[in-house]
């Protein structure tokens, strides 16, 4: 039976020095066009090769041309139970429930940002970002305490790249459009399920508060 280095080999086992110099940087991180134009370029020129090479490791390439980011993401597990399992190279985060909510609100803004037609870029200060969660936290709660936490929900959602913190700029952040990519329509719509849910139990709580 062939394999695939047999079938293959210039890509599996010996990749060509351009090939390297785009899969290395994809397997480090998310791509971005603004950041690297000529590394771009050369994603674009080379993809259907890093397609083939990065399947070898049980990845598929993600492109969205359009707004301009590129990523590796672990193909999904093969219901075949005789098939061998293919170690997992990029890990699996479990998200807290506080990264979580922040990502919603911050996907349901970009969404509402794009359909105003304007900049393409959504900015928003460390203020705004604490005005969107507020309504989700106890009444009275202490704001400083909850502006650290806000922070350091941020510098996790930072760390994921899903936005950048602008130099100079003080408090403001950028939304990077690679958060449609990872909270499509279905999960935000399950999310907002658990947030519903979330509400009712917290105007339960309210009103037994109220009458006790």
């Amino acid at each position: 039976m062939m394999n695939v280095a047999d079938a293959d080999s210039d890509h599996s086992v010996n990749p060509p020095p351009e090939l390297s110099t785009v899969v290395v940087p994809l397997l480090k991180g998310v791509m971005y066009r603004e950041e690297n134009p000529g590394l771009w370029g050369s994603l674009l020129n080379q993809q259907g090769s890093i397609r083939d090479y990065v399947a070898v490791l049980g990845l598929d390439l993600l492109l969205d041309e359009a707004e301009g980011y590129a990523f590796l993401r672990s193909r999904p597990e093969c219901d075949d139970d005789s098939a061998p399992a293919i170690p997992r190279l990029i890990a699996r985060r479990q998200l807290s429930y506080s990264v979580s909510l922040l990502l919603a609100l911050l996907r349901k803004k970009l969404a509402e940002f794009d359909a105003g037609g304007g900049d393409t870029r959504l900015i928003l200060s460390r203020d705004e970002v604490v005005e969107l969660i507020r309504i989700f936290l106890p009444a009275g709660s202490n704001e400083v305490k909850l502006i650290d936490q806000i922070d350091a929900t941020l510098n996790k959602i930072s760390a994921l790249g899903f936005i950048r913190r602008l130099r100079g700029q003080g408090q403001m952040i950028e939304v990077r459009r690679i958060i449609k990519a990872f909270v499509d329509a279905q999960w935000l719509a399950d999310f907002d399920g658990r947030l519903a849910e979330y509400r009712q139990q917290r105007a339960g709580a309210m009103e037994e508060g109220e009458d006790g």
